[in-house]
């Protein structure tokens, strides 16, 4: 029987409610993977530039402990200006995130994504919808304008489970483990395609996504005059610019195809 390909932009945007059950779920995961780690383990490298695996969680837990701290994103954003003048602003404030806790063994940063974690996903959902939605990320990171949503709602909503999930993927990598996958997965794939087709100028094109986290989408309107196919986690590996791990076609119009290999996403 074949599968239906429906529009990439009638994916509903993550609910708030939604949104909860999705951040609990990976946060699971993530801290499950990080669990099973070895000693040797924390001292490989990821594909992020210059960082090994230790490196990745500690910015994960200054992620989490930012949220319900603003002030401390701010110290660090403040001191990055100063001591890594040549990197952005995001990115000066991700290398500060990894030196405030350079002496913390990894076995010591899981407990603290476990205490922080929770706390920062309790200050979203008890921040005032109104408030949510005003407050722009874009204040504290100019790099944030070029999300399709640079509010706080988004953040909450989408970015959270996005930016955490995009790290066990990284884990795994670093690992050579496939990343266990389950429906909460689904929803966050599904957000990346709903971003690329809300930002999609070129010609109609079809995503063609295996696996559970997978499905048919198309992007623009009309027939598909290219097509991808690939792994749902593979695709968000090269719409991130990371390198892809298994197979990765496409076929169809140059132009289209060029399209699609222009794609990115903000993670």
């Amino acid at each position: 029987m074949a599968t239906t390909t429906s529009s990439a932009r009638a994916i509903p945007r993550t609910s708030g409610t939604r949104a909860r059950l999705v951040n609990e779920a990976e946060l699971r995961a993530t801290l499950s993977t990080f669990r099973e780690l070895s000693d040797e383990d924390w001292r490989r490298p990821t594909v992020c530039t210059g960082w090994n695996v230790r490196d990745m969680l500690a910015h994960t837990v200054g992620q989490y402990e930012e949220v319900p701290r603003p002030w401390v994103a701010a110290r660090r954003i403040r001191r990055a200006a100063r001591t890594h003048p040549l990197l952005g602003r995001l990115d000066g404030h991700n290398e500060a995130q990894i030196e405030d806790r350079k002496a913390v063994p990894g076995r010591e940063l899981i407990g603290a994504l476990a205490h922080f974690a929770p706390q920062a996903l309790i200050a979203l959902r008890r921040m005032p919808a109104p408030l949510r939605r005003r407050v722009r990320l874009s204040l504290l990171y100019p790099e944030a304008k070029a999300l399709p949503d640079d509010s706080v709602d988004y953040l909450g909503n989408v970015l959270v489970a996005r930016d955490t999930w995009m790290h066990r993927v990284d884990l795994c990598d670093a690992l050579g483990a496939e990343p266990v996958l389950d429906g909460h997965d689904r929803e966050i794939v599904d957000q990346v395609v709903l971003d690329l087709a809300l930002a999609w100028t070129g010609p109609a094109v079809e995503i063609d996504l295996a696996g559970p986290a997978g499905g048919r989408r198309l992007l623009g309107i009309g027939s598909p005059a290219a097509t991808l196919r690939a792994g749902a986690v593979d695709f968000a590996r090269y719409v991130s610019g990371r390198p892809v791990r298994g197979p990765l076609e496409l076929e169809g119009d140059p132009g289209a195809r060029a399209a699609l290999t222009a794609a990115r996403v903000v993670f």
